[in-house]
């Protein structure tokens, strides 16, 4: 998760390596750590961090492992770095050195021992060892999942292998990544399911539809959502306003402005009765009544009580909570792990969590102790 400066850290952009900063030379590097915290030692996971304008990279001792260099860099996957410099970005090893040498406009992550790389204005796959191995020729791309990548010519999206040949030809207006075995696809302005093979299994029909999850997808037609099962037939009569993807046989769904969670059979498991609602992820959901969040459980429950401004789900145990116009965190307990303090903060990854007070970010770790000084512009989680 990248933050910068003020900004109030989200779920990790997938747009194509968008730019953090501008062109500038090496900013003085400031040491990292507070004499007086508490440091995690872990597993060589390192974090992009940003001082001034020029980006390195931080371990989790609060050492620099990679100096202040780069006009852009993101965060470590499968033990590579994307980075830029002098307007080009390449990719480097935990040790900060060039693997493949900056010389594309844009770049994302290794998926599948593929990454796609944009130059010449259209985009192409490149191997680990730089070299390109599906030539340049796409408008639009996305990563390898079991040997399949999406690619757009033109306005149309298809399919190739890792032979950069065509399995599904560029035929749909928009198209959806494989899961659990059907992708969404779009003709014209309607939404059905495709087969590996680009066959039709659920004609096209819908105003909008979802990924499968557990054997279900939400489907919309007009202003009600439902939901079919893999043969195109209703598992769940088109009848809510809103409604979510199923996560261990429950999903919120919204009706008479109200949010509440069903089961599979589009049964309340939980009435109707709140005025936001979130997923469960970890065992607990996120709802809000009127101004104030607070957690439930899957019966309904209340695990932690309506009391929060604002509340984001729990991860690694702990969810970020907002009070009186700051943010700390609590377990699922509601105990707090540390009482409101920060402008903004970031999930726990890997045991670390960015905080930002004033225009400033730090990293505390699962006990709440700051590991890290509030000096950094911008930050990204720990990755290795």
């Amino acid at each position: 998760m990248v933050v910068t400066a003020n900004g109030q850290p989200g779920a990790k952009s997938k747009d194509k390596s968008k730019d953090k900063s501008s062109k500038t030379a090496p900013a003085p590097q400031q040491k990292p750590r507070e004499s007086a915290a508490i440091v995690e030692k872990c597993c060589n996971w390192v974090a992009a961090v940003k001082v001034f304008r020029s980006w390195g990279y931080v371990d989790t001792n609060g050492s620099y492992v990679v100096n202040l260099q780069f006009d852009n860099a993101e965060g470590f996957s499968n033990g590579l770095a994307r980075v830029r410099k002098l307007g080009d970005w390449g990719y480097i090893d935990i040790k900060g050195t060039y693997v493949i040498n900056p010389q594309f406009d844009l770049v994302e992550n290794f998926s599948e021992d593929f990454a796609r790389v944009y130059k010449f204005k259209k985009w192409g796959f490149i191997d680990p060892k730089g070299m390109i191995v599906i030539d340049y020729q796409f408008s639009d791309a996305d990563d390898f999942h079991n040997g399949l990548a999406r690619v757009r010519q033109g306005t149309a999206w298809g399919f190739i292998d890792t032979k950069g040949k065509y399995v599904i030809n560029p035929q749909f207006s928009a198209l959806g990544e494989f899961c659990e075995g059907l992708a969404k696809a779009r003709s014209g302005k309607d939404w059905g399911f495709i087969d590996p093979t680009g066959k039709w299994v659920i004609n096209p029909q819908f105003s909008d539809v979802e990924d499968f999850h557990e054997g279900l997808a939400r489907v919309r037609k007009g202003t009600q959502w439902g939901y079919v099962d893999k043969s195109g037939g209703f598992a769940i009569n088109l009848q809510f306003e809103a409604a979510g993807d199923f996560v261990n046989g429950i999903a919120r769904a919204k009706k008479l402005h109200q949010w509440g969670f069903i089961d599979d059979k589009g049964t309340w498991k939980v009435n109707p009765q709140f005025d936001d609602a979130g997923d469960f992820v970890e065992g607990l959901a996120k709802v809000r009544k009127g101004k104030a969040w607070g957690y439930v459980d899957p019966t309904g429950a209340y695990a932690i009580n309506m009391q929060f401004e604002d509340a984001e789900d729990f991860s690694e145990g702990a969810a970020r909570v907002k009070k009186v116009t700051k943010w700390g965190f609590i377990d699922k307990t509601g105990r707090y792990l540390t009482n409101p303090q920060f402008d903004a903060a970031s999930e726990f990854c890997h045991g670390f969590a960015q905080v930002r007070k004033g225009t400033k970010w730090g990293f505390i770790n699962r006990s709440g102790n700051l590991v890290m000084n509030y000096i950094f512009d911008g930050s990204d989680s720990f990755e290795k």
